[in-house]
């Protein structure tokens, strides 16, 4: 394995830069070295003008997802040993607009999830500061797969219904919306179909699942998507029952 590997870094400032460019960088290839790795090494020792996101450095904060080789992935957890000989793009995530360099806005995303309710909705009491709902372990395992979201937006830097569908809520958005759907102490999966159940909702995914192979923590969110799709469809079907058979 050789000493160094070359990062090609997208360079990018909005309001100077008519258009992203890449800059490379040789730095030091480490067995134990990540992408992230990599890149505070050219922070540091080459040019500390780079600008990207990271914070714990063990895949649970979601912040360091960037491009790397095409794909969307957590630079934390991304092994430049695995891209030897190189040389490795880094690039920042798709379907974002650039703030600089590898550094994204997520605003759409935070506008877009509260819509979901994505907490514990309880309509038959005033308040659960001081009251306890337990739950069995397999009501525990109904939503807990949906539970391991970390907000990292990689789903969504690799779906392509949300590169041409901006209204398209999203796949964290809904699965983390089945999170709470499929919580035995929540009443909130009637507020919430409003806003799934729309074109702008589940029906906006045509299935593709690339946010599924995406996702770092095997969320599936594109499970979620369909089996939504199921319960809204059902439900629809029902509402056409008679009152008494529904």
């Amino acid at each position: 394995m050789p000493d160094t590997i070359t990062l090609q870094v997208a360079r990018y400032r909005p309001d100077t830069d008519a258009a992203p460019t890449m800059q490379e960088y040789v730095v030091p290839l480490r067995q134990e070295w990540a992408v992230l790795d990599g890149l505070n090494y050219i922070k540091d020792q080459l040019d500390g003008t780079l600008s990207f996101r990271w914070s714990c450095r063990m895949g649970i904060c979601g912040s360091c997802g960037m491009t790397v080789d095409g794909d969307p992935a957590l630079t934390c957890g991304t092994f430049l040993a695995d891209y030897a000989p190189g040389p490795v793009r880094v690039e920042p995530l798709a379907n974002f607009p650039v703030i600089r360099d590898l550094v994204v806005g997520i605003d759409d995303f935070m506008r877009k999830l509260p819509k979901v309710k994505p907490w514990l909705v309880r309509e038959d009491e005033p308040g659960v500061a001081d009251v306890e709902f337990l739950q069995t372990p397999p009501q525990l395992d109904e939503y807990q797969q949906y539970s391991m979201c970390i907000n990292c937006m990689l789903c969504y830097a690799a779906c392509p219904v949300y590169a041409i569908e901006p209204d398209f809520l999203g796949p964290a958005a809904i699965a983390l919306a089945q999170r709470y759907n499929l919580d035995s102490r929540d009443q909130g999966a009637h507020q919430r179909m409003d806003v799934l159940a729309t074109a702008e909702g589940v029906w906006a995914c045509t299935y593709v699942g690339e946010c599924t192979s995406a996702c770092p923590k095997g969320v599936d969110p594109a499970g979620a998507i369909q089996r939504y799709k199921l319960t809204a469809a059902t439900r629809t079907l029902r509402s056409f029952l008679p009152r008494g058979e529904r």
